[in-house]
C-alpha cells in the first residue's frame, strides 16, 4: 500500500510561542492517527531555486487515506486552532510511490 505524507515548508513564524503550543498539542495528535516525523528541522537546509530557509516538516503515514483523516480531526484542529496565524505555511498532503 502507498504511504501518505504531510509535507510543510515554513514562509514564515511569526509567534514563537504558538508555534510551541501548536507542537505541544499537534504532536500527541498525529502520533494517535498513526503518523511518524521523518523530517522536522530548521537546521540543516539547503534552500534551492524558490526555496526558503525555513522550518520544513515531512510527517508519513500508512496510506494518503489516513493522512487526510489526521489532518481532519479533531485533535489536529485543536493545534491549528492554536497555531492560529503565527506561520505562513505550504501545507501539502502527498501520495506516496509505493
Amino acid at each position: 500500500m502507498k504511504k501518505g505524507y504531510w509535507v510543510v515548508a515554513y514562509r514564515s513564524i511569526s509567534d514563537q510561542a504558538a508555534l510551541k503550543e501548536y507542537a505541544r498539542i499537534a504532536g500527541p495528535a498525529i502520533q494517535a492517527a498513526g503518523g511518524k516525523a521523518l523530517v522536522r528541522t530548521s537546521d540543516g537546509i539547503e534552500a534551492r531555486e524558490s526555496g526558503l530557509q525555513q522550518r520544513t516538516v515531512i510527517t508519513e503515514f500508512e496510506s494518503f487515506a489516513k493522512a487526510v483523516a489526521a489532518y481532519e480531526s479533531d485533535a489536529y484542529k485543536a493545534a491549528l486552532q492554536a497555531l492560529g496565524s503565527a506561520a505562513d505555511r505550504d501545507f501539502r498532503i502527498v501520495d506516496g510511490l509505493g
